[in-house]
């Protein structure tokens, strides 16, 4: 018999439930795929022992309390919880978690946060120097209160430390976690098998992003700058240049530019073409298209301005990026 891979999930009021039951159902389907050779033994750890009430109401049972853990743990999964606030969702800091986490994570051979539990981590200590990532509602606050951490909001994972350590982006993201997690212990056919149960048909690697290009945006203040972005989205083979696009608004070129700028934090030009480059990846990760015709496809023109977009907006090639995130069918 295999020894059993223990994963430890922290619980504790208020907690999100996505956040504790998608990764232990990925556990789960994984040791169902591979007739119990994965092994994943589940457990969750909570103040004490018994009933947790989550953020969602429903209430968890701890296997065990806090200081009940004792000997190597080979995942500790940290999960978070919010309040909300007038200015938004504020991610919570449990000070016994925290202690709790600082201390048991030495005993722990990868340690990984879910959504907001990036925030526990970081008030233990763990990510100082670090780069991670959490939920986009919340990164702003992580990068202000803890600044050794280098805050990225946009990938889905981030594994770094020699994978000993992971964070993980908001509420769904916790199963593209759980399922990298399954694919560096079993690989990547148990974890292909595991996705296909949970019927996740985009199999999202953590350089991916967490949202599309409108929604990266926050809403403008001016309703007319928002209309022009959803026109521009359904329009990307049309003449976007700041030009046509300041004519369409009645706005002179330089008054445009600046407004434009002012609302959703870049220039036209950078907002068209970040835009035009997604639609260019949803072609890379779904059709076998030639080049020619997904730069065609996505307003770009050419094979040589989509080569110029894809190294400005994601640092790398059209051809590199199909190669990774190409979904296969059968």
């Amino acid at each position: 018999m295999p020894t059993p891979h223990r994963v430890v999930i922290a619980v504790f009021p208020d907690v999100d439930l996505l956040d504790v039951t998608g990764p232990a159902e990925v556990f789960g389907l994984a040791n169902r795929e591979t007739a119990g050779r994965a092994g994943y033994q589940v457990r969750l750890a909570g103040p004490a022992a018994g009933e947790v009430r989550t953020s969602a109401g429903v209430r968890l049972v701890a296997d065990m309390g806090f200081d009940e853990v004792r000997g190597r743990v080979d995942t500790l999964l940290v999960p978070g919880a919010v309040d909300m606030t007038d200015e938004g969702p504020l991610a919570r800091i449990d000070t016994d978690v925290v202690e709790w986490v600082r201390a048991t994570a030495p005993q722990a051979r990868r340690v990984a946060s879910v959504c907001v539990g990036a925030h526990v981590l970081a008030a233990a200590g763990l990510l100082d120097g670090k780069t991670a990532t959490t939920h986009w509602s919340t990164a702003a606050q992580l990068a202000a209160e803890h600044p050794a951490v280098t805050v990225d909001p946009d990938p889905i994972f981030v594994r770094t430390d020699r994978g000993r350590l992971w964070t993980g982006a908001g509420i769904s993201a916790c199963l593209d976690l759980a399922l990298a997690l399954v694919a560096e212990d079993q690989g990547e056919d148990v974890a292909l098998s595991v996705a296909r149960h949970l019927v996740m048909y985009l199999k999202r690697q953590g350089g991916q992003s967490q949202f599309s290009v409108p929604l990266s945006r926050p809403a403008s203040a001016r309703r007319d700058i928002d209309a022009l972005r959803l026109w521009i989205a359904d329009h990307l083979d049309a003449d976007l240049s700041a030009a046509a696009l300041a004519a369409r608004m009645c706005l002179s070129e330089r008054h445009f530019a600046r407004v434009f700028k002012q609302e959703t934090g870049t220039s036209p030009a950078d907002y068209v073409e970040a835009a035009r480059v997604e639609v260019a990846r949803r072609l890379l990760e779904t059709t076998d298209s030639p080049l020619d015709r997904v730069a065609a496809a996505a307003g770009l023109g050419s094979v040589e301005t989509l080569h110029r977009a894809f190294n400005r907006q994601l640092s790398t090639t059209p051809a590199a990026y199909r190669r990774r995130f190409r979904i296969q069918t059968t």
